[in-house]
């Protein structure tokens, strides 16, 4: 590990004394450092060390500063007793707000979480947030040293100079009380959040580091630091802290207690020093005056020896890996590790005072990790690289390296004349190996353990970089500083070939051609004299075995499987089978490893072919290889033949069959191709000699598998002589359905009779979905949708009717599915299907059932909209030309949708009422429910539907009329109630109230009197004869929401006026003016003001029906049409020829009102917008604003 200084500054004041810095603080995103500086707070930039800005504010020596954890302030404390927070604004920092203690600030901390601000003097401490005006203050007995926040921000820890160290929550309570007997210079909380306890470090001035718990607990021993700690910083993981002080160094320390290094010294004390936020550098601050921030530089401290690789982890701990296994180990050595070697059983550790020696409990097991330390040198020892083998190590100093046994004396050392760059065990006898070593001359060497004198290998021009042996020690690999890798024969010491772009080189330690080497970004692997093989890799290559290449990227050890296929492929090329077999033995999928067999058996190499075979277990080609070993016993052996045989294994038929016709043995490729059933083929080879004739012989072949019983054959021959049908018929009766359904699948779309005998087969053996395919295949559509309907798919008789492929059958889909969807319940989409099938009687009967059904379990609201339907579905079936040219039968279906609408509206008023007397709750106003019951006792007759009780709404009615001020109408229901059959719960309720009633005045208020918007006349509350006008008879139109009577008057057009031409002239914009009315006739006035009587001649037909005593339904002229606002008239279009249009004028603009166009229902506007928000569609229709269910 090393540091690099990345800036300093040297702070001093006006008379340039040097200022100490007595604390730091960096912003939380790291890009800012707070420096306290004398009476002067500096904010630096973290990147370049430059000044950003200078505060002043304090008249004293500032002792402290912190930032705020969301970095949008900070705050500073000193001498003056004052506490001053800082926030940036767009000039740059400026004060925000101050307030002071008794005493000058000793320390200052930021609560994690709530932004809270600890101060801590001499004789209290203090707690700020933004959200207070007031600063919460708590004295103390003890002066306050140093203060930390836990990392939830729950607790203050507090160090006093008697060593009474205090946590306390963050309402300033006690909770731990931790004595010491030292001041407690400087504490911090480690911030790593993988620990399950909170841990707190302490420094004190009795020279000591100890941890304690969140409770008060002590984790570990006081560690004994030398001096006197001043401050102490976690790095972000909390594996790592650091402690400066008064030996004038800045020392890294494991979250244990260990101590690892010096990372700065300088020539005073450290105040302050602080780390980075999730970045490996250092702030400090010391006694002269001087800023530095550094940055550590964690170096990779590890070894390798073939499949095994140990590193330093933590900085004290050694993890030994399995790169082939994966399997880890870890060694927990409690002191810094400074260097690492391994070497087949041993692995050597140097700490910072000693070097261990491990030994592997069993050398045996290739898979074992169990290492026990065997040997101690105790003592320092300086190297730059550190090399063990089986008895001794190898210390690298320069150009010096020393052999010392694990006894720690020294037995041996070599000077040589230039610094080591490389230094390798290549292996050779226990206490006899051998090292290879690279030199900043270019030199390498050979040195072995038991001789003084190296042995010179190769002399190069510039350095060495990297060196490795193959695993013959026949060639050596180097790379040069120049990034080219070099490959020398040793025994000729000649240059066998170089590659550019190395940084790394290795060879594989189980092949002696093969070796790769790293660069730019690249992995390099070449074979022999082949061109090299590259692939995308980052890092150093550090190890090749077999198929697996070791390579090290930044501090991670990683196993890289490479395929050898490339390489294999061009031994294949040249024909070198034995070195490919060594090239596929390092690891190659199984097609390459066909490949190899097959090449080699093509070329007759029946030794490598077999054991190629032998591999992969292919039994058929290993049989083959012994048919030929035989046969080349024999004399007469037909090479050729058999390379025919070989190429007929593979499946390379033509081949086979060109080979055989050129050894002359064109009978073989006959019975090849009649046992392949290739009859074709045997043909083509048939006709060019006096063979009998293929397609008599597939019949005979045919007939005799049937004879014996083989029917897949059998079918299989019918088939390539071309009859169809016979094939069909074998699998048919057999029933082997599946098999048949294979069978059709290679029988053409032409072969018509095949297919539909195939279709029979299917059908009577049940597998319907076999038989629906293939009709399909000959587009049989009619006989698609009869197996469909059969087997009860309608979901895909549904796809094929909208598809509009087939002609439906109405009688023989439609009624049945309708069927069906009846019994399974499914009543609504029934009734649809009935009306497809031309059935409207049974359509009705389905809507009919799924009404009384709801009305049985009280479901009046789903009654109501069945009725509607009903209504709709008579509607449809008025089909004559004109309102009196119905026919009798239609005008049984216009009083059937009269009736059903009208029930539909007592069904949906009445859902209500029931709701009301059922349910304890109800969200209703009063006067809601007043008009319910008003509109039900109106509208209902003497009998009242099936499932409507009298006597709900009566109780309904009595209730709110007696609340709302109507007493008699409440004294008439009472009395009516008293006359009927009532539940035992109501008895005393209703006499009760019926005694009451009668203390009441014997009137209604006259504001609930319904008045006729046609005539102007009150009617009283509850009508004898319907919800109508009792003196003009028009009849009342209700909001379906409120049931409030709305301000409209219906009324017809003449009858010389059609629909169309009545609605054109009302949407016509009215004229200017109006028509004035004289003794003769109506006058159209222009441009002339009139009062509104004069301008609205609907108006005046009213009054002329008022004056006259008319009760017939108003009629309006072409003049008083014209004259009305399109926006004030609701036209019920019922899309009937046969039913004309209804008109309502709406007598009172002011008042907002909406008609449904599904259903034709009135509402006041803000009714209908709250249904439609509630239920996003119509309460009465369930039609949504777009039109859909």
């Amino acid at each position: 590990m090393r540091t690099i200084t990345t800036w300093l500054d040297r702070v001093s004041d006006r008379d340039n004394v040097k200022q100490p810095i007595y604390d730091l603080a960096f912003r939380p995103d790291g890009t800012q450092l707070v420096v306290s500086c004398g009476q002067r707070v500096n904010v630096y930039n973290t990147a370049d060390g430059e000044v950003i800005q200078r505060l002043k504010g304090h008249k004293g020596t500032v002792y402290c500063v912190a930032y705020s954890k969301d970095g949008k302030r900070f705050a500073s404390g000193g001498s003056d007793s004052q506490i001053i927070i800082w926030a940036q604004k767009q000039d740059g920092f400026a004060g925000i707000l101050k307030y002071n203690h008794n005493e000058p600030i000793q320390c200052i901390a930021y609560n994690p979480i709530t932004q809270q601000l600890a101060s801590c003097t001499a004789t209290d401490f203090g707690l700020w947030s933004p959200e207070q005006k007031a600063v919460n203050k708590k004295g103390v007995s003890s002066k306050i040293l140093c203060c930390a926040w836990t990392n939830d921000g729950q607790y203050l820890a507090l160090g006093h100079f008697s060593g009474v160290i205090s946590i306390r929550d963050k309402d300033s309570n006690e909770k731990v009380k931790i004595e010491r007997k030292a001041p407690i210079w400087c504490l911090a909380w480690n911030p790593s959040r993988d620990d399950p306890v909170d841990i707190l470090a302490v420094g004190d001035w009795g020279q000591k580091l100890s941890f304690y718990q969140l409770i008060g607990r002590q984790v570990t021993k006081d560690k004994e630091l030398g001096f006197d700690p001043c401050s102490i910083g976690y790095f972000s993981n909390g594996e790592y802290l650091i402690i400066g002080g008064s030996d004038k160094k800045v020392s890294l320390w494991t979250k244990e207690g260990v101590r690892l290094t010096t990372v700065i010294e300088k020539s005073d004390w450290f105040w302050a020093c602080k780390v980075k936020p999730r970045q490996n550098y250092v702030a400090t601050g010391s006694n002269d005056g001087t800023v530095t921030l550094s940055q550590m530089v964690f170096s990779t401290v590890h070894g390798l020896y073939q499949d095994k690789y140990a590193y330093r982890d933590f900085m004290t701990d050694v993890m030994i890996q399995n790169l082939v296994t994966e399997q880890k180990v870890r060694i927990k050595c409690r002191d810094y590790v400074k260097k690492i070697a391994i070497y087949k059983d041993r692995l050597a550790v140097q700490l910072s005072n000693q070097v261990v020696i491990y030994e592997l409990l069993s050398n045996d097991d290739q898979t074992e990790m169990n290492y026990k330390p065997r040997w101690k040198i105790q003592r320092a020892l300086e190297c730059n690289l550190l090399v063990v083998t089986s008895q001794h190590i190898i210390l690298c100093q320069e150009k010096k390296l020393q052999l010392l046994n694990f006894r720690g004396d020294k037995e041996r050392e070599w000077v040589l004349e230039s610094l080591i760059r490389y230094i390798k065990v290549v292996g050779g006898p226990v206490g006899r190996e051998g090292l290879l070593v690279g030199l900043k001359s270019g030199l390498i060497l050979e040195i072995f353990l038991d001789n003084s004198f190296p042995i010179n290998l190769i002399k190069q021009k510039s350095s060495v970089r990297c060196l490795d042996l193959s695993c013959s020690r026949m060639k050596l690999a180097v790379v040069d500083e120049n990034n080219n890798c070099l490959v020398y024969n040793l025994a000729t010491k000649e240059l066998l070939f170089q590659e550019t772009n190395a940084n790394s080189v290795a060879w594989n330690s189980d092949l002696e051609d093969m070796l790769c080497f790293s660069g730019n970004g690249l992995l390099n692997i070449k074979a022999s004299t082949f061109p090299v093989h590259q692939q995308k890799m980052q890092g150093f290559v550090v190890g090749f075995k077999g198929s697996r290449i070791f390579c090290l990227h930044i501090y991670a050890m990683q196993a890289i499987d490479v395929p050898q296929s490339a390489s294999l492929y061009r031994y294949l090329e040249k024909g070198d089978f034995s070195n490919a077999f060594k090239i596929a033995c390092l690891g190659v999928t199984e097609s390459d490893w066909r490949l190899l067999a097959i090449e080699a058996l093509q070329h007759m190499d029946l030794v490598t072919a077999r054991k190629a075979f032998i591999r992969i277990r292919d039994l058929k080609f290993i049989e083959l290889i012994n048919m030929i070993e035989q046969a080349k016993k024999r004399s007469g052996f037909n090479e050729k033949m058999h390379l025919g045989d070989a190429m007929a294994y593979q499946g390379k038929y033509t081949d086979a069959a060109q080979i055989y016709a050129t050894s002359g043995n064109i009978r073989k490729t006959i019975e090849m191709y009649c046992d392949l059933r290739l009859w074709e083929k045997a043909r083509e080879w048939a006709q060019t000699t006096d063979a009998v004739d293929i397609v008599e012989l597939i019949r005979m072949q045919a007939g005799w598998a049937e004879e014996t019983g083989d029917w897949k054959a059998a079918v299989e021959l019918w088939m390539a002589a071309g009859m169809e049908i016979k094939a069909v018929t074998i699998y048919g009766n057999k029933g082997w359905t599946d098999d048949l359904y294979h069978l059709v699948q290679s029988i053409s779309s032409e072969k018509t009779p095949a297919l539909e005998k195939a279709a029979e087969y299917f059908k009577s053996h049940g597998q319907t979905q076999y038989a629906i395919e293939t009709y399909l295949r000959i587009g049989n559509q009619s006989a698609v949708l009869s197996l469909y309907t059969e087997s009860q798919r309608w979901d895909e008789a549904m796809r094929l009717i909208e598809s509009g492929e087939t002609k439906v059958d109405v009688k023989r889909f439609w009624l049945p599915y309708a069927h069906w969807l009846a019994i399974h319940d499914r009543f609504e989409e029934a009734q649809e299907a009935f009306m497809k099938a031309e059935q409207p009687e049974a359509a009705s009967q389905v809507l009919e059932e799924l009404t009384s059904n709801a009305v049985l379990e009280n479901r009046y609201e789903d009654a109501s909209y069945y009725f509607w339907l009903l209504s709709q579905e008579y509607l449809k079936l008025i089909k004559g030309r004109s309102a009196s040219g119905l026919s009798t039968e239609e005008e049984g279906y216009l009083l059937k949708f009269q009736e059903f609408r009208e029930l539909s509206d007592i069904y949906f008023a009445y859902s209500f009422i029931f709701r009301y007397t059922d349910d304890p709750f109800t969200t209703l106003h009063p006067e809601t429910v007043f008009n319910i019951a008003r509109y039900l006792l109106n509208a209902i007759p003497n009998k009242a539907p099936l499932g409507i009780s009298k006597l709900y709404i009566l109780f309904a009615l009595a209730k709110h009329a007696k609340d709302l001020g109507a007493f008699k109408l409440a004294r008439f229901t009472y009395d009516k109630l008293q006359q009927l059959r009532l539940p035992n719960n109501w008895i005393d309720q209703i006499d009760l109230a019926t005694l009451t009633i009668r203390s009441k005045p014997f009137s209604d208020r006259e504001d609930h009197q319904p008045v006729c918007n046609r005539c102007s006349t009150a009617n009283p509350l509850v009508g004898v004869r319907g919800n109508f006008c009792t003196n003009c008879k028009h009849p009342f139109l209700y909001s379906f929401g409120s049931f409030e009577i709305l301000p409209l008057v219906e009324f017809y057009p003449d009858d010389d006026i059609t629909d169309e031409e009545a609605e054109r002239l009302i949407e016509r914009d009215p004229p200017i003016g109006g028509l004035k009315s004289n003794n003769k006739a109506d006058s159209l006035v222009l441009g002339e003001h009139v009062d509104t009587f004069e301008t609205d001649p609907f108006a005046r037909v009213l009054d002329r029906y008022e004056q006259e005593g008319v009760t017939e339904p108003v009629f309006v002229s072409r003049d008083v049409l014209v004259m009305m606002r399109r926006t004030e008239v609701f036209v019920k279009r019922w899309n009937s020829v046969g039913v004309r249009n209804q008109y309502y004028k709406l007598m009172v603009p002011e008042v907002p009102v909406i008609l449904c166009p599904s259903c034709y229902h009135f509402f006041h506007e803000e009714d209908y917008e709250v249904a439609s928000m509630q239920k996003h569609r119509c309460p009465v229709c369930r039609v949504s604003s777009d039109g859909t269910l």
